[in-house]
C-alpha cells in the first residue's frame, strides 16, 4: 500500500498549466468500451460516434455515458482554445504597443531633422549602429591592412576598338585570321 505522503507529493507536483498545448496532445481516456486515444477532438468525435450507436442499440445508459465523456473533452478543448486566444491577443496588444513606440520615435526623429536640431546634442536610442566609413567595399580600413606602397591608380574605361570599313566585321578563324569565306 502506498503511503498518502508519496500521493499527495506526487499530486502538488502536477502543473496543470505546464502541459502543454492541449489542443495537439494526446490523451489516453479509459472509457466504458476500453481506451480511447488521441486529441481531445478526436477523442470527441469518437465517443460521438459511440453515442450514435448506442442510440441505434436503444441503450439509454450507454448513450447518456458517451455523451458525458464527449462533453468533458470538449470543456476541455473549450478551455484550451480560450487561453490561447487569450494569449493571442495579448501577443497582438504587445506588438501593437512596440509598434506604436517605433512610430513615436521614428516621428520624433523626422521632426528633430525637419527642424534642424542638432543631433548631436540629441540622445541616442540604445538600437543605434555604430559610424563605419562608407567605403566601395564596405569594409573597415585596419592597421593590417594598410601598406606603405601608394594606393593603385583606378583603370581608365578602355575605348572602343575601330570597325572594318565594311559594316560587317570579318569573320575570324580559330587562330584569330580572317576566314577565307570573309574575303
Amino acid at each position: 500500500m502506498r503511503s498518502s505522503k508519496s500521493r499527495s507529493r506526487n499530486k502538488s507536483n502536477r502543473n496543470r498549466s505546464s502541459m502543454g498545448n492541449v489542443v495537439n496532445r494526446v490523451f489516453d481516456s479509459s472509457g466504458p468500451e476500453g481506451k480511447v486515444r488521441g486529441t481531445p477532438q478526436q477523442i470527441i468525435d469518437k465517443y460521438n460516434q459511440l453515442a450514435r450507436d448506442a442510440q441505434l442499440s436503444g441503450d439509454r445508459v450507454a448513450l447518456e455515458n458517451f455523451q458525458q465523456h464527449a462533453e468533458h473533452y470538449l470543456r476541455l478543448l473549450s478551455v484550451a482554445q480560450k487561453e490561447q486566444d487569450a494569449r493571442r491577443e495579448e501577443q497582438e496588444r504587445q506588438n501593437r504597443e512596440r509598434q506604436a513606440e517605433r512610430d513615436r520615435e521614428r516621428a520624433h526623429r523626422q521632426e528633430r531633422e525637419s527642424n534642424g536640431g542638432d543631433l548631436a546634442d540629441a540622445p541616442q536610442p540604445d538600437f543605434a549602429q555604430p559610424d563605419v566609413p562608407d567605403t566601395e567595399s564596405g569594409l573597415v580600413e585596419t592597421p593590417e591592412s594598410q601598406s606603405d606602397a601608394p594606393p593603385p591608380k583606378p583603370k581608365r574605361p578602355r575605348k572602343p576598338k575601330k570597325q572594318a570599313e565594311s559594316d560587317e566585321a570579318p569573320v575570324m578563324d580559330a587562330g584569330g585570321e580572317p576566314s577565307e569565306a570573309a574575303e
